[in-house]
């Protein structure tokens, strides 16, 4: 179901795709981690955002 309103918009955007993944264990990280909370590796990227 799509969300309509733009402030819960901009919430679950900010939830869902403004996060670090961890390419050693995956896991998902704030955006402003250094270190990856569960494996502590130093090896993190920003989620893709497009798919093409």
């Amino acid at each position: 179901m799509p969300v309509v309103d733009p402030e819960k918009r901009e919430i679950a955007r900010k939830v869902l795709i403004h996060v670090k993944i961890c390419r050693k264990c995956y896991a998902r990280n704030p955006v402003t981690a250094t270190r990856c909370r569960r494996c502590r590796s130093h090896r993190l990227r920003m989620k893709k955002t497009k798919r093409s």
